[in-house]
């Protein structure tokens, strides 16, 4: 680190520390971010991979004429556009539709999309349509025929959720903001009662530092309120947490470009069938659970996934077909008592303790952003600060500040080159000069050594499976292919970062442990 004190530390590495880095540091606060494992090892690179305003957050809004869920979807939505034009190289366009089984629901689905589409405005990404049942037997062979009335279709956004959380990242360090992973607060540090900084583990080299500041933001996800206890035993349970898996298919299963929205499965929950990396996304499910740092997938979840996919589908899936799968868990602002995590609002809550510490609890991907300004201006406010301006909603990230989706990189191929740019937009160049000689990590894939080397340098990648997992996301698609290419990555880090054979046969071991356990 730069120096033992800063204006700003932010403890959390996922998706809502980034955004307060970013934000933090653009209007000119000296900052620091520090995560105890890699960046967006935990929920913020587990997510379905949409930029969204909530379909059915509208539909409940509506219902129960509830403002705050409606003001939830049009946040979700402004937000859901700044992203796009912020991150154009991680975040897209996607259609998305929704098959009909019952006459009445067509024109109710129709209409409701059609009010999304109005909340949208400006903002809209399209104009939704009903889409005919030969069409949808066109466009989804697969799908179950009998008793299909048609579809309704209509648009929301797509993004790459572990490599916005290090283009963030990337940003927050060009705005001078020091970004450490692998740093675990072990403690904090008082005066006259009141937080004046904390104490640093960095889990590497195993050494501690004092970090003076008496502004700290917990955004730890699901384990806020395991920092707010480490500051206040007697504090109050803030979260309820939900377990969410995804799985992944081959392409076979979703041939088109466009993903499947299943608003109501039996037990009332939201099942999305998405095109993702060259493979078909499956998730998610919706259950209570605990607090776990490597959350694993639960075969019973596995199983509703599969039973859902025979009922909307004419067709039977074997569980080898499954190429990889996932679990993360959903901080969620903890409800009355009675409440189910299902119907939870994913809205997000700022509070202090009596010592200062301030925490950030609950949110989404989508409004990460609108979060982060929300909690800067917070700590502005109780902090007596200089008021600065947020500088967040029009600032291009790392990546997309350049971006020409057209770039022709001399001596490399097609596919590759695509896919360079659609990992690290206008880096891309960077990344192919990262290396003396181009080679691909596994020849069914277009990832290439220069990245491992690039991720080294650039985006903080200090254990295989941060590459393997969070920068590249091969684990989370095929996790077959992910293993073969361990080896290969762990001779280039041991290269770049002259480890030792038995620093390489401990990382090799920690690998495979979580390989075949849990990603």
């Amino acid at each position: 680190m730069k120096n033992n004190e800063y204006d700003i530390v932010i403890i959390g590495g996922g998706a809502t520390g980034s955004g307060i880095a970013i934000d933090a540091a653009s209007r000119g606060f000296k900052t620091l971010i520090v995560e105890k494992n890699d960046f967006a090892e935990g929920t913020s690179s587990r997510s379905t991979k949409l930029v969204h305003g909530g379909v059915r957050y509208l539909e409940a809004a509506v219902k129960g004429l509830d403002i705050d869920q409606f003001n939830l979807v049009k946040e979700g939505l402004k937000e859901r556009s700044r992203l796009l034009k912020n991150a154009s190289h991680l975040c897209s366009r996607l259609t998305l539709v929704t098959p009909i089984y019952k006459w009445w629901e067509l024109p109710y689905m129709f209409v409701g999309l059609s009010l999304y589409d109005f909340v949208s405005g400006k903002r809209g990404l399209g104009r939704s349509s009903i889409v005919s049942k030969n069409t949808m037997f066109k466009n989804f062979p697969s799908i179950k025929k009998q008793g299909l009335v048609g579809g309704v279709k209509y648009y929301d956004g797509t993004f790459n959720d572990a490599r916005l959380n290090i283009s963030l990242l990337q940003t927050a360090k060009k705005y001078g903001a020091d970004c450490k992973n692998y740093n675990e607060v072990s403690g904090f540090i008082y005066s006259d009662g009141e937080i004046s900084g904390l104490k640093v583990t960095d889990r590497i080299t195993n050494t501690e530092q004092t970090i003076k500041s008496r502004i700290i933001v917990n955004a730890t996800g699901a384990f806020s309120d395991q920092v707010r206890f480490l500051d206040d035993k007697s504090a109050k349970k803030m979260l309820d947490l939900s377990s969410g898996i995804h799985i992944v298919l081959d392409k076979k299963y979703l041939p088109t470009n466009e993903g499947l929205m299943i608003p109501k499965t039996e037990d009332g929950r939201v099942l999305f069938i998405l095109p993702w990396m060259g493979k078909c996304l499956v998730g998610t499910t919706d259950e209570s659970t605990t607090l776990s740092e490597h959350p694993e997938v639960d075969a019973r979840d596995v199983e509703y996934i599969l039973k859902h996919l025979e009922i909307y589908f004419d067709l039977k899936i074997d569980k080898k077909e499954i190429l990889s799968s996932w679990c993360g868990i959903r901080p969620l602002v903890a409800p009355d008592k009675d409440a189910s995590t299902s119907s939870i609002v994913r809205d997000h809550v700022i509070s202090s303790s009596n010592s200062g510490l301030v925490s950030i609890i609950g949110g989404k991907w989508t409004t990460y952003r609108k979060m982060a300004e929300e909690t800067v201006d917070y700590v502005i406010n109780k902090f007596d600060l200089v008021d600065k301006t947020c500088q967040t909603k029009k600032l291009k990230l790392v990546g997309s500040e350049n971006l020409d989706k057209n770039l022709k990189i001399d001596n490399l191929g097609e596919d590759i080159t695509t896919h360079l740019i659609k990992m690290y937009g206008d880096n891309a160049l960077n990344v192919y000069n990262s290396a003396a000689s181009v080679e691909k990590l596994h020849e069914d894939y277009s990832y290439i050594n220069a990245e491992v080397i690039y991720a080294i340098k650039e985006e903080f990648v200090k254990k295989p499976l941060d590459f393997i997992v969070r920068r590249t996301s091969l684990a989370l698609i095929d996790i077959k292919i992910a293993k073969e290419i361990l080896e290969k990555v762990l001779l280039i880090m041991q290269k770049e970062l002259n480890w030792d054979e038995s620093t390489v046969g401990k990382e090799r071991e920690e690998a495979i442990v979580i390989l075949n356990k849990a990603i």
